[in-house]
Order: C-alpha cells, then structure tokens, then sequence
C-alpha cells in the first residue's frame, strides 16, 4: 500500500533548531571531557645518551577546553574545541650517570584544538545514525613542570619528553571521540522508537523517509508517522493528506503531525476491532433504558410480550474509518456507527428491536506531556436515524437528547480514559518536551517546545547498554 518513499508526505516532521543546539552544548561538553579523560596512554620507555627514562601511569587530571556545538550544512554536527588545555600526571623513573630518581610529574598540553563532524544519515532501518566521523585533532605545546635535585638535568630532557608524550596524547583523541560517536551516541539514537507497539492493538513507525535535511539554523527530519494493526501490519493507510510544514526558528524543537497520523491511527484501531462497545446491565442509564422501553413498546409488544421483563442493550460499532479534520479553529473526528437495540432474555440469544445510524462529531484536543502526545475526546455533534424508514427515524428523536448524554457520560470518558496514555513521539530516552504550545494549521498541527534533559548523556547510554528502557515514556 504504500507510496514510493521519494513521493510519500511525512505524518510526522521534527526540527531541532540552533536553540535547541544550544542546550545541547553543555551536556556534548560534559560528555567529551568524560571521554577524554579515560583516555590511556601507553608506557613509554627510552634511552638519549646517558639518559634512560621510563614514562608510565600517565592520567587526565583536568580538562580546561572551549567548545562550540554548531550544524554543519548538509552533513550534520560539528563539535569543535579551541585554544584549550588538558593537565597531565604521570610518574617518572630515570637514570642519569649513576643518578637514579623517580616520582610525579605535572605536564600540561596547551593550544588544544579539536575539529570533529558528524555524519548524520538514515540507515536501512529508517533510524536516525552518525555514519561516520571526520576528526583532526593538535596540541600546539606541551609543558612539564619538574621539581627535585635534577631540576637543570630534567629541564635539559624535558623537550624531548613532552615532543614523545604531545604526539601520543595527539594520537589519542580522535580514536577517543570517534568511539565516542560512532558506539555510543549511536546507543542514544538507537532509544529513538522507529518501529514500536503503542498498546496490544496498534503499533507506530517512525520510519525516516529520507537523510536529515541540516542547515545552518536546523535539522529537519521527516518520518513516516503511521499507526499499523498489530494482527495485520501490512493493511496500512496510504497517505493522500498536506505535507506538514514547519516554518518558525523560535523554540528549541517543532513537532508537526499530519492529519494522516491521526487518520492512520484512526484506521488501524478501527481494523483492531476496537471501535465496538456495549452497553447494558449496570452500565445502561436507567432513565435511557426506560425510555427505550417505552420507545420500543410496540414492537416487543408484537415479538413477545414476555420480553418486557428482560434487560436492554444498546450495541455500538463503527462502520468505518473515524476521519479526522485539523483547521486553523481546531481539530474534530468524525465517527459513523451503527446502534442495535436488542433485548437480552438470559439463556436465550440476544433479539434485535431495532437498527439505527449514529452519525458523531467529536472535537480533539492534542496535548503533549513529557515525550507523549495525547488526544482528549469531546462529544459536540450528535444525529441519529433509522436503518428501516423515515417514519421511524421521526419516532428516534427523543432518543436523542438522551443518547447523546449517555454517550457523554458513559462512552466518551472511557474513550479517553483509554487514549489519556498517548504515543511516544520520536526522541531519545532522558529528552522530554515543556513549555509547548500547540497550533493548529490546516491539515496539521505544529507543537512548538523546549527541550529538558532529564538525566545527563552519559547516564541515557549507560542505561541502553545495560538493557535499561526510560521508564517515564
């Protein structure tokens, strides 16, 4: 059923603006000292005249770095570090002569700088993935701060060190980084659903349909935003609805969801058998049940007399596909269904008294909390008519007034009681929207957000490594 990818519209379209870059720009730091400072280097051993050294133990101690987090158009991410200093101890053995000495020394490299892109693409999957990295990495000086008897002797041999050390250090950082990017900020994307189940009846894929689109204000991402039934994930709706647009740079995030989300929802629920319902016994209104009584007198009358003893039932079921509408004023769903009144005498198969159409008009409310979009249901249009004749659909009206608020009452809270969970739009664990704002456009609504990191990077990937799944969602 589906459209070539080339020519399908996204259900759903995310950009991530340079503000939203912006926050980012703490955490990616944090991050990369972390990764920088696990860095080991190898043992280093040597031998200049009469010197005989032994470098060993070298550790990070502190990481002074400048950095900038930026879009690189048309391929990504660019993380750069500039003029900044990472502090080195490591532990000395030496011989000069017959002099022996050993200890601590305090280095430090200066003029760091670090230039490294990202390759942002859409794998075979459709998942958002780094591809590949492009890092170059210097480290202008390296100073050894050396104290002890051999002051002038180490200050002779401290050039020769620090070259030794500085381009081992230098050869160090892009392997880091490169880890760093390609193994774990690929486990973060990977907590991004692309594929996923909703509830027991649908699932939802988030699909990209083509590479991200990155400029030098925003990464734009287009996914296929579609429901499927999870018994039959191949009967899917094709997508005819408006390309979702995003045209403000405002917010740190913009979320836009065609009418085609809503309607392939919509469909797949409607395939999963969920759009029936009857009510009867307890939950029947017992002021509805009476008047469905008296409405139907003559007819159980001329059935069986016997039958006014036993309890009512209405049967609902949706005939087709609920189709929403998004306009500038709001957004609706219309919901045809057929309506069977029957008589439930016990032992015995239901009898039908009558068979009528339901046509409703529900008003939608979308709302966003955490990293969930959710829709609350509210009942405004209302009509019923008879499936046999004109006659009878003139004899429906005063049902009517009380269908409609056994419906308010008793349908529609359980509808939304149901959907108040919502679905889990496409961000990684540890990420949540506030501050959102929605609007409404026609054929689509836009959520405008700020983006709140809940846990820092290192933990969300920590979490993912060990098999850990972001309880809130």
């Amino acid at each position: 059923h589906y459209l070539s990818e080339s020519l399908q519209p996204p259900g759903c379209k995310i950009r991530i603006t340079d503000r939203g870059l912006e926050m980012l720009k703490a955490e990616t730091k944090k991050f990369v000292e972390e990764e920088l400072s696990n860095i080991t280097m190898p043992e280093m051993r040597g031998k200049e005249g009469r010197f005989q050294y032994t470098i060993k133990d070298v550790k990070i101690t502190e990481l002074n770095l400048t950095s900038d987090l930026r879009f690189q158009p048309d391929v990504g991410l660019l993380f750069e570090v500039q003029n900044s200093s990472i502090t080195l101890n490591f532990q000395r053995r030496i011989l000069y002569w017959l002099f022996y000495d050993e200890g601590a020394i305090n280095a430090s490299a200066e003029g760091v700088n670090i230039f490294t892109v990202l390759h942002l693409i859409k794998d075979k999957d459709g998942r958002l993935k780094i591809s590949n990295v492009t890092c170059d990495a210097f480290i202008t000086k390296m100073r050894a701060r050396f104290s002890g008897t051999l002051g002038r002797v180490y200050d002779f041999i401290g050039t020769f060190l620090t070259t030794g050390m500085r381009f081992v250090l230098n050869k160090q950082i892009c392997p880091a980084l490169n880890h760093a990017a390609l193994v774990l900020i690929n486990q973060l994307l990977e907590t991004i659903p692309v594929r996923t189940e909703v509830d027991s009846y649908v699932g939802i894929d988030y699909s990209l349909l083509s590479d991200p689109v990155v400029t030098e204000t925003s990464l734009d991402m287009d996914f296929r935003g579609m429901f499927y039934d999870l018994k039959n994930e191949n009967e899917t709706l094709v997508n005819y609805a408006v390309n979702p647009v995003v045209r403000e740079y405002d917010r740190m995030i913009y979320l836009s969801l065609s009418e085609y989300f809503f309607d392939s929802g919509l469909f797949s629920y409607f395939k999963g058998g969920l759009f029936q319902m009857q009510i009867a016994n307890e939950r029947m209104p017992k002021d509805l049940e009476m008047l469905l009584r008296t409405t139907y007198l003559g007819t159980i009358m001329m059935l069986n007399p016997a039958l006014m003893e036993h309890p009512l039932s209405l049967e609902l079921e949706v005939t087709s596909p609920p189709r929403s509408t998004i306009k500038t004023s709001g957004a609706s769903v219309a919901v045809n269904c057929n309506v069977k009144v029957l008589v439930l005498p016990p032992g015995k198969p239901a009898v039908q008294l009558s068979s009528m159409t339901m046509e409703g008009k529900f008003n939608a409310k979308v709302s966003m909390k955490g990293k969930r979009l959710a829709i609350h249901l509210d009942l405004r249009r209302f009509k019923i008519f008879s499936n046999q004749s004109a006659l009878e659909s003139l004899a429906l009206i005063p049902l009517q007034g009380p269908l409609k608020t056994m419906l308010q009452i008793s349908v529609v809270p359980l509808i939304n009681n149901y959907i108040k969970r919502g679905v889990q739009i496409p961000l990684p664990d540890g990420i949540d929207f506030i501050e959102e704002v929605v609007e409404y456009h026609n054929g689509y609504i836009i959520v405008g957000a700020n983006l709140h990191f809940r846990t820092g990077l290192r933990e969300i990937i920590e979490r993912k490594l060990s098999g850990e799944t972001d309880n809130s969602i």
